[in-house]
């Protein structure tokens, strides 16, 4: 199934406007928008944060499933994917992140 594809199956997000991933410490180390180029990873990271309770070696690997067709292309291609890298770091590493939701404002 091809990363489109995929996005139709996952829940919305059109209440956020972005998630904050935390580290360890409780410290932000990444921002994903709700904005074009990052809400389809936007749609990645609060199905994996849903169903996994946070994002660690279980959700990574998961995550780089639905990436799809992108997750070659990033492994490719350092930097380009930095979403699609920070779930690989993770795998290898064996960290977690906690995912904080932030709403959009009605």
């Amino acid at each position: 199934m091809s990363f489109a594809d995929t996005l139709k199956t996952l829940p919305g997000v059109s209440h956020l406007s972005a998630i904050q991933l935390l580290d360890a410490a409780g410290e932000v180390v990444a921002t994903i928008e709700n904005k074009p180029g990052q809400a389809g990873s936007l749609a990645v990271y609060n199905h994996l944060a849903q169903l996994h309770g946070a994002i660690d070696g279980d959700a990574a690997r998961h995550g780089l499933e639905l990436y799809g067709e992108h997750t070659a292309d990033a492994q490719a291609n350092p930097g380009k994917h930095p979403n699609i890298d920070r779930l690989a770091g993770l795998l290898e590493s064996g960290q977690s992140l906690r995912v904080k939701q932030v709403f959009a404002q009605p």
